[in-house]
């Protein structure tokens, strides 16, 4: 899995952003704005070990991704749900459980959801996100 960003010059600074996540970083170099960007994921995942990288494309765009992918499902959910400012018990009555550590299990990534279950995930803490798929051109 990863999430896609763009970089862009603002004044005297690089931006790094990565809008799903509604993260947005800066650094006085493209470089550093990149690493800035990396360091925010690493950040918000707050895990042990977790490792993520950077593939840079064309025209600002850029990919940063983990081969642990269920830290990222997870830190995706976490951040869409506080974006819209729903607890785990709303987001529970939304996808019609009674408990809410059902829906928290996927966000402490104790439960890895199928695509499905990520596209319902995800309709829960943000009605208008669509899952869209992408190939990447980059390999994790």
């Amino acid at each position: 899995m990863m999430f896609s960003g763009k970089v862009y010059k603002d004044g005297q600074f690089w931006l790094a952003e990565i809008p799903i996540l509604d993260a947005i970083t800066q650094g006085h170099t493209r470089k550093e704005a990149f690493e800035m960007a990396l360091d925010i994921v690493k950040t918000l995942v707050n895990k042990e070990g977790f490792q993520v990288k950077l593939y840079e494309g064309k025209n600002g765009h850029f990919e940063i991704g983990s081969p642990d992918s269920n830290h990222l499902v997870s830190l995706l959910l976490q951040r869409k749900r506080q974006m819209s400012g729903l607890s785990l018990l709303q987001v529970a009555d939304r996808l019609g459980s009674l408990s809410q550590d059902s829906y928290a299990r996927y966000e402490r990534g104790q439960i890895v959801p199928t695509i499905e279950k990520l596209a319902e995930l995800l309709w829960a803490v943000s009605p208008k996100t669509d899952l869209v798929i992408n190939d990447s051109m980059y390999s994790v």
